[in-house]
């Protein structure tokens, strides 16, 4: 089969790799027919590398029709059409039943002392070939795959594999009260989305950050109100802004959608570059044990929050020693909250507005549709957020 391949720091192909096949009892097989590029992609393609292996395939936002199941999966068949969540989860544990399957007991990668297992997703989270191939063999298929209805486009359903529900989740632990405000940091796929959620939500008050111009129009034409990072000289004056505009206290909730390559962090930018011209052994070990993010959004969080609100963290970081304003954070009495979305405690949540209304506008929310062949140049595009990328999604 063709699948995505990892070469090396921004470098990936397109390469003929061995079919998946049944493993164990409870694996499935599917026919890829969509799968979506993600920011977390781009994590591997710049930042994460040292973790990485060449011939590593990419890709956990995927979609199609099941080719085979093991004995172990009863409730699928082949023909069923599903949505793939990004962890691989069992169901049945301790963490899993409490609401929990990204710490999923059975798939914990507990020699790289991680949560549970994801697709295409360095060696940390078990280096589990990813969805962005022709095929994908799915681990836990009795608990993860989720079958959806025929008929409607992938773009329907694709996003329940991972924007949905992490943008879900940012929201819910973002706990803006009723008719209170949130301001989201970074206008991608799950800021834009998380902007959506918490206006069907309820919240009355919902301001967007970004530093791409169609980024922010395209929020803006959702009722969100934008504020041009550009626009600002200083990080100080963007929040007496957005203080401005909520009643001088700032809003109360933040959602960080942006992560560990945000921009305004040169100096971690500088030092995340250099670990990438070491031997992968010794990046790998730096990395984890000293290495930074570029937090420039985190501290606008910090910063821009009202005294008592929440900072709702979805966006990924991965360094070992990142200073943390303690005090501040202490002071203010902030609430943080993060980490990876659980898929499936939130599906039940989401699919009943996966209608033909339509009101978090899935339909259209893929900027670029394309052939797996192009991802070479799908991922420079993203990452480099040319041509208006704000959502790709590849067909095998």
């Amino acid at each position: 089969m063709r699948a995505v391949t990892w070469q090396g720091k921004r470098d990936v192909r397109v390469e003929t790799v061995p079919d998946p096949r049944i493993e164990e009892p409870t694996d499935a097989v599917i026919k890829v027919t969509s799968s979506g590029l993600c920011g977390s992609d781009l994590h591997l393609y710049e930042v994460l590398t040292p973790f990485m292996t060449p011939g590593d395939i990419l890709g956990h936002e995927p979609m199609g029709i099941v080719e085979e199941v093991g004995a172990g999966v009863p409730h699928l068949k082949p023909g069923d059409r599903v949505v793939v969540p990004f962890q691989i989860a069992c169901g049945h544990c301790w963490m899993c039943t409490s609401g929990l399957p990204t710490q999923c007991e059975t798939t914990q990668v507990t020699e790289e002392g991680m949560g549970a297992a994801l697709f295409g997703y360095t060696r940390l989270y078990g280096a589990v070939p990813g969805g962005q191939a022709e095929y994908l063999r799915v681990p836990q298929a009795q608990f993860g795959p989720i079958k959806v209805p025929e008929g409607p486009a992938d773009d329907r359903f694709l996003y329940l594999s991972d924007v949905l529900p992490t943008a879900w989740q940012a929201v819910e632990y973002a706990a803006v009260p009723p008719g209170g405000s949130v301001a989201v940091l970074g206008l991608g796929p799950i800021g834009d989305m998380s902007c959506r959620i918490a206006l069907h939500r309820g919240a009355a008050q919902v301001i967007g950050v970004d530093l791409v111009p169609e980024r922010l129009q395209r929020a803006r034409e959702r009722g969100v109100e934008v504020f041009d990072l550009n626009a600002f000289d200083k990080q100080g004056e963007l929040v007496d802004a957005i203080r401005e505009r909520t009643a001088g206290r700032g809003p109360d909730a933040v959602i960080d959608a942006v992560g560990t390559e945000a921009h305004g962090s040169p100096v971690a930018r500088t030092q995340q570059n250099a670990a990438g011209l070491l031997p992968k052994a010794w990046a790998a070990r730096l990395h984890q044990k000293m290495g930074a993010d570029r937090l420039a959004a985190l501290y606008l969080a910090i910063d821009l929050v009202r005294r008592g609100g929440t900072i709702s963290l979805s966006g990924v970081y991965g360094g070992a020693a990142d200073p943390l304003p303690m005090l501040t954070l202490f002071d203010k009495q902030v609430q943080l909250r993060m980490g990876q979305a659980n898929v499936r405690r939130w599906v039940d949540d989401i699919l009943p507005l996966l209608t033909d209304d339509d009101p978090l506008g899935v339909d259209g929310f893929a900027t670029h549709h394309v052939p797996l062949t192009d991802a070479p140049h799908a991922y420079k595009m993203f990452q480099q957020k040319q041509d208006g990328a704000v959502k790709v999604v590849m067909h095998p």
